[in-house]
């Protein structure tokens, strides 16, 4: 990570002293029921919020930055479903987070444009990548925030990617872009002009709607996350499907994603087509802390006209995942998620440490290692996780897609899990939203989430972060 941990003791225990802690109720809460449990001691046990909204461990605060429905600074209207997200310095101190939305083009009552699309004339029509057959622009895309980080407060927020579909992660690049990422194989038809499918890049720094430009040499798939190693440039990505691969994507000019490459799936040596679902009808299932060593499948076709771009994948010798999710680089390693992994199907994290000569012919003399870091067995320890992020202090930050309770979940460097919050509201019918989109300010002090829905809403969390990171010293 580029902040140090000495510098993220200091800003962080500077930020929390002068932060107000919003008052939390303590006694009876749901948090407080056996709902999780904690492997090691973490933050303290959750407390109830006295509005409804998150619980949190004492000494945490929250703000609620942005909420579906509000107004925009482009006049437009913050669309639904807010899912993956990172956050990047901006001029003058200030942040930018830049957000996916998580649409389908038969959601338009979510939409930034209205849900008769009455606000559609505020935009560059030739800057949204798609529409339906009669002309509804595609809901899907990016929103853009700007913070400022003294008061938590959004100074402005407006439209950055439009006309895209269902963007679920991606991940944020090393020369201040964030990739947004298609979970859909949408065709060319009624609902749609153009075959999606694809990842899409936004700068950062832009001001108002980026041209459209789908990145095609990454593949045509059920695209989750994404995530760049800043050494060799090289993207790898997740895959939310069954069967799923985990793909690299080695551009034939770093940086420039748009001008093409190679996409290869990762392969078990001596093990061709191996299933690491760990599910009871897998063979030879992997135990947690397995090491093993890969290579690299070249993929044909991968624009995937018939979805079997996967299937095509593992045929060739690649390992097959269950619904490949959240994606985080590290410190030389990355960590992704499968969310139904595991002889429970409660989700996997694997760790991968790519080779030293990544990409390279000479990687066949000193493989890169995959391992299986932390496998679910107890839904109050982990339940289904989803989007990943790593904290200043080298914990893993993992949000969840479960059954019941969504909570927000630690992980130490031995693997040992905490939790930090939990969605305490939920819809009319009971049901309780994932959690999304979890990422760290440049300072390291304000974790930012989403939750997806009733009504989709981005937070700020600040609290005594850097108690985990002393004690676990």
């Amino acid at each position: 990570m580029s902040l140090s941990r000495r510098s993220f003791l200091t800003r962080a225990a500077a930020t929390t002293s002068a932060f107000a802690v919003l008052p939390l109720l303590s006694g009876c809460g749901r948090a407080e029921t056996g709902a999780y449990l904690n492997e090691v001691e973490g933050y303290g046990p959750l407390r109830r919020d006295s509005r409804g909204l998150v619980d949190l461990p004492r000494g945490f605060s929250y703000e609620v930055l942005s909420q579906t429905g509000d107004s925009m600074s482009d006049g437009l209207l913050v669309p639904g479903d807010p899912d993956g997200m990172a956050a990047f310095a901006g001029r003058d101190g200030l942040i930018r987070l830049v957000r996916n939305h998580e649409l389908m083009p038969d959601e338009p009552a979510k939409s930034a444009f209205g849900e008769n699309g009455e606000r559609f004339a505020r935009v560059d029509a030739s800057r949204v990548f798609d529409f339906t057959a009669d002309g509804q622009p595609h809901p899907g895309g990016t929103t853009t925030l700007i913070i400022n980080p003294d008061r938590l407060r959004v100074e402005r927020q407006f439209l950055s990617l439009a006309g895209t579909a269902n963007n679920c992660a991606g991940g944020p690049t090393p020369w201040g872009s964030w990739i947004s990422c298609e979970e859909t194989l949408l065709q060319a038809g009624e609902l749609a002009r153009y075959d999606h499918g694809y990842p899409f890049e936004v700068r950062a720094d832009a001001d108002g709607l980026v041209d459209p430009v789908p990145l095609r040499g990454l593949g045509r798939f059920r695209h989750e996350a994404a995530a760049v190693d800043p050494a060799t440039g090289i993207v790898y990505q997740t895959e939310d499907d069954e069967p799923g691969l985990f793909y690299r994507f080695i551009p034939d000019h770093p940086g420039e994603l748009w001008r093409g490459g190679r996409l290869q799936a990762l392969a078990i040596r001596g093990r061709p087509g191996a299933d690491l679902r760990n599910w009871p009808e897998s063979a030879n299932p992997v135990g947690v802390g397995s090491r093993l060593e890969v290579h690299w499948v070249d993929l044909e076709d991968i624009h995937n006209p018939d979805g079997d771009l996967a299937a095509r994948g593992i045929a060739a010798g690649a390992a097959r995942f269950t619904r490949g999710e959240g994606l985080w680089f590290g410190e030389s390693e990355l960590y992704f998620c499968c969310t139904d992994g595991g002889p429970a199907r409660l989700g996997q994290i694997w760790r991968y440490r790519p080779s030293r000569f990544e990409g390279y012919a000479q990687e066949r003399s000193e493989a890169g290692l995959l391992e299986l870091f932390v496998e679910s067995t107890d839904a109050r320890r982990l339940d289904k996780c989803d989007n990943i992020t790593i904290a200043p202090w080298g914990d893993l930050i993992v949000v969840e897609d479960g059954e019941s309770d969504q909570f927000i979940r630690g992980v130490t460097p031995q693997g040992h899990i905490y939790t930090i919050g939990r969605n305490a509201q939920s819809d009319a019918d009971g049901e309780y939203s994932e959690i999304t989109g979890p990422c760290f300010s440049p300072d390291g002090t304000t974790l930012f989430f989403n939750v997806q829905k009733a009504p989709g809403r981005t937070f700020a969390v600040r609290g005594p972060w850097p108690q985990r990171s002393l004690a676990s010293a």
